[in-house]
């Protein structure tokens, strides 16, 4: 367990090393340490979450746009269907609203795939700007924290008579700015988080137009 080593004063001339863990400095934040060990649980859930659905519609379509192909150009728009239905992403979806309008206007069928693809991509950025949220706010309730810490060690100073005690001060101090520390691990981690999903929805996002366009180029080749 990774300790925190803490020089602590005692009744002889020689400090001593006194150990804390990592639960006890969480302990010794007070309060406010709740709300941010709360941010910090969401943010792994909508991390993993997100990683594992943006991962799953990342796959390369380009077999799935050569099945697409081969049905269409043979007439079997049902079997194309089909295909699409079995495969669980993103682009499928697409492309079977697009087999669906086959028949229709060439711009009543990319209206369709446009409008199916807003939807996907909603749905890929579903909690994210919750995560940005907590990367900012986390820090901030970290700050509030460290306030409400140093309010109360000046007032327990303000009550003590005759000298203050340096250890007084400096425990009051490092308790205060525990909450600080948390805060900032918990705001840098979600902001990374948040721009690492963010660049893999956006990679989704430029193979969903380039599956969109190969699709309409598609539908125009001769037969």
């Amino acid at each position: 367990m990774i300790l925190l080593q803490i020089m602590t004063e005692t009744t002889g001339t020689e400090p001593v090393n006194q150990s804390l863990s990592i639960i006890e400095l969480a302990l010794a934040g007070g309060f406010m340490m709740i709300p941010i060990v709360l941010l910090s649980v969401v943010a792994i859930y909508i991390f993993v979450e997100r990683f594992l659905t943006i991962n799953k519609a990342n796959q390369d379509p380009a077999a799935f746009m050569g099945k697409v192909k081969e049905q269409v150009l043979k007439g079997d728009i049902n079997g194309a269907k089909m295909l699409c239905a079995q495969t669980d992403t993103p682009i499928a979806r697409m492309i079977e609203k697009g087999i669906s309008r086959i028949g229709s206007p060439l711009k009543n069928i990319e209206a369709s795939i446009e409008n199916v693809a807003k939807i996907e991509i909603f749905k890929l950025e579903k909690n994210l700007s919750t995560l940005a949220t907590i990367s900012g706010s986390a820090p901030m309730m970290g700050f509030l924290g460290t306030v409400i810490g140093m309010v109360q060690a000046f007032i327990a100073i303000s009550q003590q008579e005759g000298s203050v005690s340096p250890k007084l001060l400096s425990s009051g101090i490092y308790t205060a700015m525990i909450t600080t520390v948390a805060g900032l691990i918990v705001g840098i981690i979600a902001y990374l988080a948040y721009n690492y999903l963010v660049s893999r929805v956006q990679k989704v996002i430029h193979k969903m137009e380039y599956t969109s366009i190969d699709f309409v180029d598609l539908l125009q080749e001769p037969r």
